[in-house]
């Protein structure tokens, strides 16, 4: 299955956040921020961001797929990067570090590799600046991203490298909320008032 190019002209998102407002309307994005690595005409993806798996870390993952040094891996999370293709891994990372055409850049600065490559990066002397390592991703239909916007699901604001890789898990949703001037409590408050 081959990943959609990202777009990141006018009137695309590939490179921004997605913010899940109380409208969104299923548990699996509850307070989810999404990255969005593609969006186009066909179809849009994107990897929740604030998601760390229960019982899972770096090390864990790069151990069990036999990559070497993988003790060495930084002792991070690993992220549920949303419902689509839970067993395909994917690293949104600062591209300091690429894999040449299997890095795609996906944002100011950041690219997706879904490589064993950029696995052992992760475990080398030299890995990405920054990195998440995320299973699984969200995908969308032509159209269907736009009309859950239209339909209030999703809030949009820009990505910084404080809040995709540095801000923590429990906060990112309502910090993410604050660039745009709007307060958890709000939010929540005002949903389903005309």
């Amino acid at each position: 299955m081959s990943r959609p190019p990202p777009h990141t002209a006018a009137g695309y998102l590939g490179g921004r956040l997605l913010i899940a407002s109380p409208l969104i309307g299923d548990p699996r994005f509850d307070r989810a921020v999404v990255f969005m690595c593609a969006h186009g005409e066909e179809s849009a993806m994107g990897l929740i961001i604030n998601r760390p798996m229960t019982g899972l870390d770096l090390r864990d993952l790069l151990s069990q797929l036999d990559v070497a040094n993988a003790q060495d891996a930084p002792d991070h999370p690993v992220h549920d990067g949303g419902p689509v293709d839970r067993d395909r891994g994917f690293v949104l990372h600062t591209l300091d570090v690429t894999c040449g055409p299997a890095t795609l850049p996906v944002g100011e600065g950041l690219g997706l590799t879904a490589t064993r490559e950029i696995l052992d990066a992760l475990a080398s002397g030299a890995p990405p600046r920054r990195a998440l390592m995320l299973l699984g991703y969200a995908g969308w239909d032509a159209g269907q991203l736009e009309d859950e916007i239209a339909a209030n699901a999703w809030l949009v604001c820009d990505a910084d490298e404080q809040l995709v890789f540095e801000t923590g898990d429990d906060l990112k949703w309502a910090h993410a909320l604050s660039t745009l001037g709007v307060t958890p409590e709000y939010l929540t408050g005002s949903s389903g008032h005309a």
